[in-house]
C-alpha cells in the first residue's frame, strides 16, 4: 500500500501549491495561537480557496474549546479534524467529522487502550513526547515502540526529514507520514525543494 503523506503547518498559498504539484494527499493547517506556524481563518480561507480537488484538508487544534472548532467548521471546508492535545474521544468524535488523534508516544504510552479509547478516530498520529510542545518539535521517537499491528490507520510524525524518511517507512509501514518542520526554510515556511525531495523519498520507501 502506497504511504500517503501529508504535509503540516502550511501558512501560504505558494507553500500550499507547492505541495500539492510535488504529490502531497493532505495539507495541514494549525489553529493554535502558541504555535509559529498558526494561521487565522481568513488566511486559511484564502488558501483553501486556492486548493485544486481531491486534495485533503486538515485542521489541528490542540485543547480547543468547542466553539472555537465549530466557528472553523462554519468558515472553512475542512476535510478532517486533527486534535492534538489532551482531548478526550467524546469531544474529538462529536463534530461529525472524520477525526486524526495525535498521541505523544513515551515508553510507558499503553497503546491497546488508546486505540480502544479513540476506536472511532479515522487514524492515530503518532509523534514525539515534548513536555514543552505539542508537535512541531522536529524530534523522532524510538520506531520500536509502535504496535506491529495498528487497529486504525497508523500516521507516522515527529522529525521526518528526507534523510530519514525512507527508512521510517521501511521501518514501520505507516498508512501516512506526516511533516512539518523536516520541509521548512524557517519556522511556517516551506522549502518546496526539501518538500519535492521528502516524497520523492517516500516513494522510495514504498518501493522497498
Amino acid at each position: 500500500m502506497r504511504t500517503r503523506v501529508k504535509i503540516c503547518g502550511i501558512t501560504r498559498i505558494d507553500d500550499a501549491l507547492a505541495a500539492v504539484a510535488a504529490g502531497a494527499d493532505a495539507l495541514g493547517f494549525v489553529f493554535y495561537g502558541p504555535s509559529p506556524r498558526n494561521i487565522s481563518l481568513p488566511q486559511a480561507s484564502a488558501i483553501f480557496a486556492s486548493l485544486p480537488p481531491f486534495v485533503s484538508k486538515v485542521a489541528l487544534f490542540v485543547n480547543p474549546s468547542r466553539e472555537q472548532v465549530e466557528e472553523a467548521l462554519s468558515v472553512l471546508s475542512i476535510d478532517v479534524l486533527q486534535f492534538h492535545g489532551d482531548e478526550d474521544a467524546v469531544f474529538c468524535q462529536s463534530f461529525n467529522k472524520p477525526y486524526l488523534k495525535a498521541i505523544r508516544v513515551q515508553q510507558d504510552t499503553d497503546f491497546a487502550q488508546l486505540a480502544e479509547d479513540y476506536k472511532l478516530a479515522s487514524g492515530l498520529l503518532f509523534d514525539a513526547f515534548d513536555s514543552q510542545q505539542y508537535g512541531g518539535t522536529g524530534h523522532t521517537f524510538d520506531w520500536s515502540l509502535l504496535p506491529k499491528q495498528c487497529p486504525s490507520p497508523l500516521i507516522l510524525a515527529g522529525g521526518l526529514t528526507v534523510q530519514n524518511v525512507c527508512q521510517a517507512i521501511t521501518e514501520t509501514r505507516p498508512y501516512a507520514v506526516d511533516i512539518s518542520s523536516g520541509v521548512e526554510q524557517s519556522k511556517g515556511l516551506k522549502d518546496p525543494q526539501l518538500i519535492k525531495q521528502f516524497i520523492q523519498e517516500v516513494t522510495r520507501g514504498n518501493d522497498q
